[in-house]
Parts: C-alpha cells; structure tokens; sequence
C-alpha cells in the first residue's frame, strides 16, 4: 500500500512521469494502475533482483553500488509495462529516481512495522544481512555461547575512557555496559604498534618479524606494505608456518573487514585472500551481500554524501579556526573518509548481524572509522568524538540483533592501538626524515626524493581492494626504493622510521656505517624532533642511541649517558629488544621523540594522529569484555598474549585450565539484559526505530 501510493505520489510531482491515460483516469483507476506498477515491481525486485546481482559477481563490488540505482530503474521500466493499456510512460532518468524513493519507502516502512514484532525485526535483520540464515550446509548449533570480537581501529584506552565516562557519554549504548555487563581493561602493544603488528598476532598468535607497517626485505628486494593484499598474505603464510596453528577463527569462524583471515572458512573485505587464485570475489562477497538489497544502497548512498559534506565543512572549519597540528584533507580524500566510516561499516556491520544469525562461533570484524578519521583530525578532535557515536549506534545494532541469534552471543570490544596527536615531523622541524638521512650521508642536493606519503592509506588499500585493483598502490612504495643501490631506503610507519642500504648484505652495523657515513648517527641522535635509534653492533650487539650522548646496551642493559629509552616507559626496552630479533628489522629503527607531558610526537608521514612506534597513547590499547570471562590481573604485554588469551575462551573445553597469572573472580552480571546475557525476544521489546543506524 505505501509503494502504490508513493508511486501515486510521485506521478501527480514529476511531471516526466504519469501513471494515467492521456485524457485522465477516475481516482480508482489511478489507484489500480498505481497498484499493478508497484506489485510488478515489488515481484521483480524478489525474483530478478538476487540473479541480476549473481550475474553481475565480476564487477567491482563499488562498482555495482553505483549500478544499483540504474538497475533498480531498469525493473521500475520493466514493471510500467505491466500496468493496464500501457498507462505507465517515464523517462529512463526519471526512473531511477522513482525506484530509489520507492526502495527507501519500503524499507522504512517495512523498519516501521517490525518494530514491536519481534518475529519479523528478525526477518528484517536477515535481509540487512544479506539472507544468511538458511545457507545450505551450515553446521549444526552448538549449545554454547558464540563469540563476536569487534575491534574498534586505534581507538586508545584513556579515549574510550572518557567516551564512556563523559557526562553525557559519547558512546551511550558501550557506557551502559560498563560495570554491568563489561570491565574494561588497557594491553600494551609491541613495538609496533599498528594493525598489521597486532591483528596478525591476535588471529595468527605470531607477529614474528612484522617490524614496522612498511619495510623493505633485502632478500627479496621487495617493499611489504600490511595492508597490500600480496604481502598479508605472505604474512599470514609466514604466521601459520611458524606457529602451526591455521589461526584462532579456524572453528566455525567468520572474518570480516580484517587483514588477515584468522584460518576463517567464511572470510569477506578480507585483504589476505583478495588475491587468492579463484578464490577473488571471495573478499568482496561481503559488499554483494549487502547491496544485493537495493533498500541498502539507497540508505548507505545518502550517508555516503552526507559523509563527504560533513568531511568538507568540519575540514573548512578546521582551517578558519587555525587548529594546530592540522593536515590537508583535500582530493580524494572526503570520498575516502566517507567510504572508511559509510560503506565498510554499513558492509561490516551487516556480515557481523547476518554470521550471528547463522550462529557462528566466533565473528572478529575490524571497525576502521575512527582510526580514519583520527589520522588527519587527530585522536581526541571534535570530528574523531562524532565518529565514536555513529560507531556506538552500530554497536547497538549488533547488540539487539543478539536478540535474534540462534544462540547467545557474548560481545568482546577492543583495539588494536591507540593513537598520538602531534604535529608532523617536517611540519615543526621543516626537513623530511628522508632529506635529514641523505644530510647525514652526505647526499644532499637540495632536491626532494620520492613522493610524498599520501593520506587515507587505511583507506585506499579497501578501496582499491572494492574496486577490484588491490596492487594499484604498489608502484608509491616500490617508488621509495628508486635511486642507485648504494643510497639508503627510507620508509615511514607513524612515528616509526626504517633506514635501510639495499648494497649492504644482511644487516648494516654501527662500526660499518660509521666508516660508510661517519656523519649520519651524530645527525640523526642530535636532532630534537628523534627520539632514540636503533643499530646493531658488531661488537655490543643492539644498541639504542639516544640525544647527549645518551646509549643503552640492551644485551646487557647498561646504560652510559641519559637513557635514550627512559620517556618511553619501562617495558620500551624488551619490546626493542624483540624487534632487534626479528630477520628483516632495517639496518636503522628510528623513533621519534615523545613529550613526556603530552605523550606527543612527530609522525614522519601527514598525520596529525599517528601510531606504529612508541610514545604517549598509540602504544595503550583497551579491552572491553564480559566480566564472566577471565582475564589476568598483570597488564597483558604485546598482541601475541590477546590471542592466548582469546583462544581460552574460545576452547570447547570447560572449565578452562588454570591459568598460570592469577585470576579475579569475576563480578555478578546484571540481571538486566545486556550484550553479553542475550535475553529471549519476549523478555525485552524491539529498540525504537531511531536507536537504529
């Protein structure tokens, strides 16, 4: 009834559309004709919609985004044909505007009446997700709770802190959970400390010589880049072998918006597998999913351009207001926000609602938007705030589907780093890292070499992987690598640089570059903006130089001068020491320097918020779980000890063996309903349609 009489509607405003012969028609006969259009439409839309998207499964999956509304017009012309003496006529143009405005009635109509009908918000869930609930094969239903582990993308611990404890909080929905249902705890990273570092750690249980998020390996003369779909799955390849193990989802898992798989058989925006032979529409099958319902494109196309508006006007206000640090935020990169926090999360968030309903074991999908955002905003901006509430609905959303799972779920939130703000490194000193390596070198001449790191690299890499060319960043980072074998490398992580000489065999020592470049360690450790470096000894073994003179043996922890390592904690030292391990650690490990007071630092790429070395919060990730599940009471150190921890929980076994750290008992849940408690459906009423993103 509301799609006649929108189409009605629709034909008495546009005035390129009528539903009526040329000499008029009494109200019933319009009615009529209204009916019949929309009935066609409607049957079109169930039987021919799902073999148009199935045919259309080598297209980029943004691609047919776009293509939705022109095939939704397509079967609105289609459906005209059917009404009485050919009184349907509309331009094609016309058309798609109709059938997207139709779509959307729908869809907040058919929202509208589910709302207090439990029975049929489940039925709504299932289209959301892409009518997962009754695939063929799936396996039998375990008794046992399933898991979904959402990771917030470099959301740090003190951030969600004050997010959940702000008055009123930004995170709602997360804040009620909070001391009821959840405790939340901080972890710290490794040294690198950034999501290649760390998911492949927690999925694999090894991040064994993943130095930094880009570096160069003088064995095979290639850059890896983490989110290059060709290197995380040599990564990934890397992890199983070392460990044995296929990954912590490889029971009745599903992995979705990641890296890395986990071992997941059900895997989609996956990076790892995008370029497995056969297998490429795999990692894109999420977005088919969702967009095979036209409701769906319709809904997150108007977020997308809402998204590009809001990016446009808080970038304008940024510049008015002469915030410092800022960044440019022009090009490409409103698009690239809007995708990062519209469509992979729209994408995301429904695979997560569809695995759920399907009753899978456990779910692990990566939630990139305020990471995104923070980059070029920074972690603690106003911009960054709003994009913790739009997650936070989204939170809720999966919550309630909870509900409506064939088992119950027990919902795990965490990141997988922090963030610090701080202004560029060539933006306070004026100099690029790679000009002040060449300096020390005796290099410079005055000119720029290589490009420039652009923005969005997050992004980017799920972009291109969406529209089918997931290798197409390759040649900005071979380009690093340009230039005669006997210059250095030099490649960016955060705050994280990486110095490499390609002409060197094996690692560079501190006596061999002393010969070779008398000059570069004295440059580097005698600039204000370089915190410590990096460099192996022929004779001491890793050694950590520092500003003053400062050095830390760390063989043997002896420190002469001021300890290099001392503004970045405690723990600095092991976790350097680690990554001196590792085969393809570069010939130089510089970070940044930290203020001690604001955890500040200088990313040597364009961020204004930035994580992937030490200092201040990147390093100071949370972890948000059900209080019935157990965690020790030390600070868990490094994402290796996540996956420990997490594969307890997933183990079949009950109860779990003794863990070798104490543990706290756990605190009684709440009787009330909560993500964790999974209350039938008739013992809380469907959320109101507004709490619904």
């Amino acid at each position: 009834m509301v799609a006649s009489a929108t189409l009605a509607l629709l034909a008495w405003l546009l005035p390129d559309f009528r539903i009526e012969s040329p000499s008029g028609d009494s109200p019933t006969q319009i009615a009529v004709t209204a009916a019949v259009g929309a009935g066609a439409f409607g049957v079109l839309s169930a039987l021919v919609w799902p073999l148009i998207v199935r045919a259309l499964l080598l297209v980029p999956a943004l691609v047919l985004g776009a293509l939705v509304f022109f095939l939704n017009g397509s079967l609105l012309l289609v459906a005209l044909r059917f009404t009485p003496d050919g009184r349907g006529e509309v331009t094609p143009a016309t058309a798609v505007v109709i059938a997207a405005v139709m779509s959307a009635a729908s869809s907040a109509t058919s929202t509208a009446l589910a709302v207090r009908d439990d029975a049929a918000y489940g039925r709504r869930l299932a289209r959301l997700a892409g009518r997962r609930t009754k695939r063929a094969g799936d396996l039998p239903l375990p008794s046992g709770p399933g898991t979904v582990f959402l990771q917030l993308d470099g959301v740090g611990h003190e951030v969600l802190r004050d997010a959940l404890t702000c008055s009123p909080p930004a995170m709602p929905t997360v804040a009620g959970w909070l001391g009821r249902t959840h405790r939340l705890v901080p972890w710290r990273t490794d040294w690198s400390s950034q999501t290649g570092a760390s998911q492949l750690a927690i999925l694999h249980g090894s991040n064994h010589d993943v130095p930094a998020f880009r570096w160069f390996e003088k064995d095979t003369g290639q850059v890896m880049v983490c989110n290059r779909p060709s290197s995380a799955a040599e990564l990934e390849r890397r992890a199983v072998e070392r460990t044995g193990s296929a990954g912590l989802l490889a029971r009745g898992g599903a992995s979705r918006g990641n890296l890395f798989s986990g071992g997941a058989e059900q895997s989609a925006l996956v990076m790892s597998v995008a370029v497995r032979a056969g297998t490429f529409s795999r990692p894109r099958s999420g977005y088919f999913a969702y967009f095979s319902d036209p409701a769906n494109a319709v809904r997150t196309a108007w977020s997308f351009c809402a998204e590009v508006v809001r990016e446009i006007t808080q970038s304008t206000a940024s510049r008015v207001r002469r915030d410092r640090p800022r960044i440019k935020r022009g090009g490409l990169y409103p698009m690239l926000r809007a995708f990062a926090t519209v469509v992979e999360r729209d994408v995301a968030v429904a695979a997560v609602v569809g695995d759920m309903l399907a009753g899978r074991d456990a779910v692990y999908a990566d939630l990139v938007a305020y990471d995104e955002v923070a980059h070029h905003s920074g972690p603690r901006s106003r911009d960054a705030r709003k994009v913790l509430t739009r997650l936070d609905r989204s939170l809720r959303l999966i919550a309630d589907a909870s509900r409506y799972a064939p088992r119950p779920y027990r919902i795990v939130l965490l990141s997988d780093h922090g963030q610090s703000a701080g202004e560029t490194f060539e933006g306070a000193y004026g100099v690029h890292l790679r000009e002040l390596v060449r300096a020390g070198c005796g290099l410079a001449d005055g000119t720029r070499h290589g490009s420039r790191r652009r923005s969005g690299a997050e992004a980017r890499a799920a972009a291109r992987s969406a529209l089918r060319r997931p290798e197409a960043g390759r040649r900005a980072e071979e380009a690093e690598c340009e230039g005669p074998r006997s210059e250095p490398i030099v490649l960016a992580s955060g705050n994280l640089g990486l110095v490499t000489f390609p002409d060197i065999a094996g690692r560079a020592t501190r006596e061999e570059l002393d010969r070779r470049c008398p000059d570069l360690l004295a440059v580097l450790t005698g600039h204000p903006g370089i915190g410590f470096v990096l460099v192996r000894s022929a004779e001491r073994g890793p050694l950590v130089l520092g500003p003053g003179g400062g050095e830390h043996e760390l063989a043997t922890g002896r420190v002469t001068g001021p300890d290099p390592l001392a503004p970045f904690g405690a723990s600095a030292a092991a976790a350097v020491l680690r990554t001196d391990g590792f085969p393809h650690t570069a010939d130089l490990m510089i970070n940044s320097a930290c203020d001690p007071l604001t955890g500040a630092v200088h990313a040597f790429e364009e961020q204004v918020g930035s994580h992937g070395g030490l200092g201040g919060p990147q390093s100071r990730p949370f972890l948000l779980h059900p209080v019935e599940l157990p965690v020790p009471d030390a600070l868990m150190t490094g994402a290796e000890s996540l996956h420990a921890l997490f594969a307890t929980w997933l183990a079949p076994v009950s109860p779990p063996a003794t863990p070798t750290v104490p543990i706290p008992a756990p605190a009684e849940p709440s009787p009330s309903s909560g993500p964790g408690s999974n209350p039938s459906p008739s013992s809380s009423p469907a959320p109101e349609p507004a709490a619904r993103p």
